[in-house]
């Protein structure tokens, strides 16, 4: 699992040593894992008090294509994403995969299942601690088409090849995908 910190919504993270001092201008991976370093993010008391969200992405899958739409939102405005949003109280990620799906682009959806998860934190426009589910699912009915539900939100939803997808990404799926993400199970 990635984490990242970055003062800048949606940019590139650059790796920096875990023996640097903390630069506000700069953006930051964190690690774990294996070497088992961690850092941690340390705000003056006059900064403004970060949020934490969660919530659901899905890659709906059809052949080597997913569906992405351009976001109209204040986090990731611009970038293209995957059809998600917020996970509600009580709410199973796989019940929110569904929700989404059907809320964002009309489709039924099937086989739904947890790919990873990302956790990012955005310094600004406000401090952010967001973490992603990122969850696979396929078509219930492979004859539907993406309609934009939430136009106020997004430009619309395409089919993208996955080894050519548009650009810029949001910053979770940009993580995933950094961090070896194939939403294609393996064809033994």
């Amino acid at each position: 699992m990635a984490f990242m910190i970055s003062t800048k919504p949606l940019s590139i993270a650059k790796p920096i040593s875990p023996f640097d001092n903390y630069d506000p201008n700069r953006t930051e991976i964190l690690g774990g894992g294996k070497r088992g370093r961690f850092r941690r993010l340390h705000m003056s008391s006059s900064a403004a008090q970060p949020t934490l969200e969660v919530g659901v992405q899905v890659l709906l899958l059809k052949g080597n294509k997913v569906l992405m739409g351009r976001r109209h939102t204040v986090v990731g405005n611009g970038h293209f994403a995957l059809p998600g949003g917020h996970l509600e109280f009580g709410e199973s990620f796989e019940e929110c995969a569904y929700r989404e799906v059907k809320e964002e682009t009309g489709l039924e959806i099937k086989r739904v299942e947890k790919l990873t998860i990302v956790n990012n934190a955005i310094l600004e426009p406000k401090p952010m601690h967001l973490i992603a589910v990122i969850m696979r699912a396929v078509l219930a009915d492979p004859n539907q088409e993406a309609i934009n539900m939430e136009p106020e939100k997004c430009d619309g939803w395409n089919w993208y090849d996955w080894d050519h997808l548009p650009s810029p990404l949001l910053l979770t799926l940009e993580t995933a995908i950094l961090g070896g993400l194939n939403p294609f199970p393996p064809t033994n």
